[in-house]
């Protein structure tokens, strides 16, 4: 993951700097970790965070209105980007929500799958009658199911009419009731910080709205873990601020193919920042 980044001016000091803050070898994690250590979702998030914030320093000077987003553990990096952390209290963050998160998944066995196809709604409702969650409308005909083992198990081996269903190999049941114990714990680490109100348009996965208050979008952060992402409402909402063209920050990929066809005729450009030559795909005028 940061193999090409790191040989950037300044790379490696920054990741020793968050490294220190998170109590992670970010570094190592990111150039020498095998697939199964990086896969601990205790890891995998700061080192996500890390990645991208990394990356970001390194971005064409945008616009003060060019909004940010974030989906998911995202939403941390994008906080950073808008000026609400310091880029190593976003990081320290994402480690302690990584952390607390996988001890939840811990309490019993859970999962998520990925229900392609179908309406929406239906399928919102067809989780339901089956106490699955939808943890994440992700717009672009996919929703993931999130909730127990044993349910998830029974709609990956009968899928709703007209839909597919793929399990997903993560820790347990994200952004559900389950991740209760993560929520307190994220709500007693946040108490120390001091955030600071957005510089620029922040998006929220709670609704797709713009918030203006940093203690605001702080509070969301939190809450987030136990309540669905809707990346669908998010994408609108760069929509309604005009927003032509995007780029995503690494590990980038599934949200710009998610763009590309949910935005289809209104993104003209969505450019997915893998490594350090994808920067020059931009265009800060876009």
């Amino acid at each position: 993951m940061l193999n090409d980044w790191l040989e950037l001016d300044g790379a490696r000091e920054r990741l020793q700097q968050w490294s220190e803050k998170a109590d992670l070898d970010l570094i190592r994690l990111g150039t020498e970790a095998g697939a199964e250590e990086i896969r601990d979702t205790a890891i995998t998030q700061p080192l996500t965070v890390a990645t991208s914030l990394l990356a970001a320093e390194y971005l064409p000077e945008t616009p003060s209105d060019a909004p940010v987003a974030g989906h998911s553990v995202g939403e941390l990096a994008a906080a950073a980007i808008a000026g609400v952390l310091p880029a190593e209290d976003a990081v320290a963050l994402a480690a302690v929500r990584g952390a607390a998160m996988a001890k939840a998944c811990a309490l019993e066995p859970t999962g998520m799958a990925a229900v392609m196809l179908g309406d929406p709604d239906e399928v919102v409702a067809w989780l339901a009658e089956r106490d699955l969650e939808a943890a994440n409308r992700n717009g672009a005909g996919q929703i993931v199911a999130s909730g127990s083992a044993e349910a998830i198990e029974r709609i990956v081996a009968e899928p709703m009419e007209g839909t597919k269903v793929r399990p997903l190999q993560v820790a347990g049941a994200f952004h559900t009731r389950y991740m209760a114990p993560a929520e307190e714990a994220l709500r007693a680490h946040v108490a120390d910080l001091s955030p600071a109100d957005p510089t620029r348009p922040l998006l929220s996965n709670a609704d797709g709205a713009v918030v203006t208050g940093g203690a605001a979008y702080l509070e969301r952060l939190v809450a987030q873990v136990t309540k669905p992402v809707r990346w669908d409402l998010t994408m609108q909402g760069l929509v309604g601020l005009d927003v032509t063209a995007t780029a995503e920050l690494p590990p980038a990929g599934t949200l710009s193919g998610l763009v590309r066809r949910e935005l289809k005729g209104t993104v003209s450009s969505a450019v997915a920042l893998k490594k350090p030559g994808d920067l020059d795909d931009l265009d800060p005028a876009a």
